[in-house]
């Protein structure tokens, strides 16, 4: 295992999904049912199936675009959808 991506992402992700939506559906979710150990275990897997979704896509298209290519596609949806919510379509 390479140590130095694993915690490099561990900590992407972990700071860019804190306090975001999802972790609001879970609370709600949470005290509505009563049941957290039931919500933490269906929240674990819904992240772990998109993971596992965004990962196996990311390594397809990584050989077929090349890392630059999706580098800078990444980036330009992340802007226009920047534009489009300060603009209120979405």
């Amino acid at each position: 295992m390479e140590w130095k991506v694993f915690l490099a992402t561990m900590g992407a992700i972990f700071f860019a999904e804190l306090a975001d939506k999802t972790q609001l559906v879970g609370i709600a979710m949470s005290a509505e049912s009563g049941k957290p150990l039931s919500v933490w275990l269906g929240s674990v897997c819904g992240y772990m199936i998109v993971t596992a979704i965004s990962v196996l896509l990311g390594g397809f298209l990584v050989k077929v675009l090349g890392p630059q290519v999706i580098r800078y596609a990444g980036a330009s949806i992340f802007v226009l959808i920047g534009i489009l919510i300060f603009s209120g379509k979405i």
